[in-house]
């Protein structure tokens, strides 16, 4: 399965669209990129594995693999990046500002109805890029 998450980031935070061969399946939000710092920054574009763990915090949850120079990267629910956020991704179905977001846990849910029912038996990959100008074209087409 290979998932992608289209991203543009701001000063104060991070908005994405996860999509799932060509169809939204909801938004993100993350920290602003500082340099993939701990704890204060999104993390790099690029591919990662998406794995599922489960915490007492969180409960079954998925998580993304190898990030380098960084670990702990989770999704999991948060309407507000920076009051809720340690560089993990946060799946919302409303994007309210740059970095928030409303309906997270719904969107968590709906993310991982998606993704858990394969994520033993198939590789789960998630993409990330920066939205550019030929993806804001697909996306005009999309909604005319």
């Amino acid at each position: 399965m290979e998932l992608a998450l289209i991203r543009t980031k701001y000063p104060d935070g991070t908005n994405g669209e996860f999509r799932y061969e060509g169809n939204l399946i909801c938004y993100a939000i993350e920290l602003p990129w500082l340099l993939n710092r701990r704890n204060v920054s999104c993390i790099p574009d690029g591919r990662y594995r998406l794995l599922s763990r489960y915490t007492p915090k969180h409960k079954l949850h998925l998580c993304v693999a190898d990030v380098t120079g960084r670990s702990g990267i989770l999704l999991h629910p948060a309407n507000n990046a920076k009051r809720e956020l340690l560089g993990c991704i946060a799946p919302v179905l409303e994007l309210t500002g740059p970095g928030q977001g409303r309906q997270s846990r719904l969107a968590n849910e709906i993310l991982k109805s998606l993704v858990l029912p394969v994520i033993h038996s198939e590789e789960v990959w998630l993409t990330i890029t920066a939205k550019t100008s030929e993806t804001l074209n697909e996306q005009k087409h999309e909604h005319s």
